[in-house]
């Protein structure tokens, strides 16, 4: 669970009670206002070694550097087509995922959530059922939500259904990162991409990548083929 740029520290503590409540141990924090605190702790009622032992980052993109799963809470429409889960389906999907799977739940700002650059980052989107004339729901609320679809899914005798090769990892988020510089920086040389006028180009095409869950060996087919348009160019 990844709580980005929590203003409120009573927030984190009443996360890590939701959390420890429904069997999940790991916590990350990227840019909170204030953590440590003697009120996170208060709030945390009984789950302080999950306080304890929470992972503490400076950007997004160092705390999921190595994850290869990222999910986004968000309550707000996008202006950009994006795939949307409910808690159910999101949860059913990871207790599925490759047991070497390393998995994020993002939550964003209490005031504003996730930036759309924040979003880019991700595959899904979890949005949790509420009331259209107010949807906004509380951190802790929302962590224990999710939490719990998947303690349900984690308990029930689903077998996994996903069909990816054996022992093929995902690809990580930072080895994406990397793919997607090689693509702009191939684009930009057959002149298919302007970086004076970039609009949403990028955007959409990570969106479009982000939702294959590319594993290692697919993501290296793409790299070469990359380097072999960038050789031919430079002949």
């Amino acid at each position: 669970m990844v709580l980005v740029a929590t203003s409120h520290p009573g927030n984190i503590g009443a996360a890590a009670r939701a959390m420890k409540t429904m069997s999940q141990q790991r916590l990350v924090l990227v840019t909170p206002k204030i953590f440590p605190s003697a009120e996170c702790t208060a709030r945390a009622t009984g789950a302080d070694d999950i306080l304890y032992h929470a992972e503490v980052h400076d950007s997004l993109a160092a705390a999921i550097k190595d994850c290869n799963m990222i999910y986004a809470t968000t309550a707000r429409e996008r202006s950009i087509e994006w795939p949307v889960l409910s808690p159910a389906e999101a949860a059913r999907e990871i207790i599925n995922a490759p047991k070497e799977s390393n998995i994020a739940i993002l939550f964003g700002r209490e005031n504003s959530g996730l930036s759309n650059e924040e979003l880019d980052l991700c595959h899904r989107a979890i949005r949790i059922p509420a009331n259209p004339e107010y949807s906004s729901l509380n951190i802790a609320a929302a962590v224990q939500i999710i939490a719990y679809e998947l303690l349900v899914q984690a308990t029930s005798a689903a077998a996994p259904d996903n069909d990816r090769e054996a022992g093929t990892p995902l690809a990580t988020q930072e080895a994406m990162e990397m793919f997607y510089d090689h693509l702009r920086q191939t684009m930009t040389e057959v002149g298919f991409y302007d970086p004076e006028k970039p609009r949403r180009l990028m955007r959409r095409l990570k969106r479009l990548f982000n939702r294959t869950q590319m594993d290692a060996n697919e993501l290296n087919i793409l790299r070469g083929f990359l380097a072999a348009i960038q050789e031919k160019l430079r002949r």
